[in-house]
């Protein structure tokens, strides 16, 4: 998005065919994790793997692998099914644009199917919400073995990584990373296969630091928060100090620290001003700035929440 806006001309197919991008690099990603570790890239960083459900057997290592009907399964529904429901809405939102301005006649095929099937969309989406919300309810109550509908599809369940797990993986990073070979086509593949598992490594590790900048360029470049910060930083300066020769109105400052400029006479329950520092009698000080909003020597705005009593020998 960001580069699409900086220069529409030479990036702005990135964001036009950006789900498509997406797609293609969550599929590469996934499929390295699914084939490598047994669970997805989430699923991997919460340390989980996926088994076969009604395995009772002794649980595979994740080193192992599914088996491949349940990895393109999981493949498909981890990639897929996002993207075309993704998809599905913005057509809805399309769809519904286009109704309000639509050209077709009231009375045509193509406008009462299209209208059909905004009227249905709600209730499609309420029962595809709903049945996750039911699975993820029987999970918590320990009524089923599956957090996700798409699990229970893909024939799966999620179990955490064992100590042979972490074993196995580690063992399988070291032999592919210290594994030599002397053909042109191996050390290829074997670059490759570095290659590809440092950027995975790389995605994982700093998956928190990029999630951070990630949202942090999307607040810096939103409409609204640009809005925002416009208004803070809109505030008015506020004006310099007056100079008390050339304020007639201001109460000029008594030569002993301990009487009040207002009353000439020595301070009772002295009171400064936080807004000058200046220091005057409580009643005097009160009455001053309730009547006139302003300190009586600065002539800084002022408000009674801003006189604060001082306690000392002195005062």
């Amino acid at each position: 998005q960001v580069l699409a806006e900086s220069n529409p001309a030479r990036y702005g197919f990135l964001w036009r065919w950006f789900d498509e991008i997406y797609v293609l690099l969550d599929l590469l990603l996934q499929q390295h994790y699914l084939a490598r570790c047994s669970a997805s890239f989430s699923e991997n960083f919460y340390s989980l793997k996926r088994i076969p459900t009604g395995d009772g057997r002794q649980q595979p290592l994740a080193t192992a692998g599914l088996p491949k009907r349940q990895h393109w399964k999981s493949l498909l529904l981890l990639v897929l099914v996002p993207y075309l429901k993704g998809k599905l809405e913005k057509l809805v939102s399309s769809l519904r644009e286009e109704d309000e301005y639509s050209i077709h006649p009231p009375s045509s095929s193509w406008k009462r199917f299209y209208r059909a099937f905004l009227a249905a969309y709600p209730y499609v989406n309420m029962t595809w919400e709903g049945w996750f919300l039911i699975q993820q309810l029987c999970y918590i109550l320990g009524k089923a073995e599956h957090h996700s509908p798409m699990l229970k599809l893909a024939g799966v369940r999620l179990v955490r990584l064992t100590a042979e797990d972490m074993q196995a993986l580690e063992k399988k990073w070291v032999e592919t990373t210290s594994n030599q070979t002397h053909s042109f086509t191996s050390r290829v593949q074997s670059a490759l296969r570095k290659a590809l598992g440092g950027i995975a490594f790389s995605l994982s590790t700093g998956l928190s630091v990029s999630v951070f900048f990630l949202q942090f360029l999307d607040w810096w470049y939103s409409s609204e928060n640009q809005e925002t910060i416009k208004a803070l930083t809109a505030l008015p300066t506020p004006p310099p100090p007056l100079h008390l020769e050339q304020e007639a109105s201001s109460a000029a400052l008594p030569s002993l620290r301990s009487v009040c400029p207002l009353c000439r006479k020595v301070r009772v329950n002295a009171t400064a001003l936080a807004t000058s520092g200046f220091v005057f009698c409580y009643r005097c000080a009160y009455g001053y700035v309730k009547a006139h909003q302003r300190c009586p020597v600065t002539g800084y705005a002022t408000e009674l929440q801003h006189l604060v009593k001082l306690y000392s020998p002195e005062s």
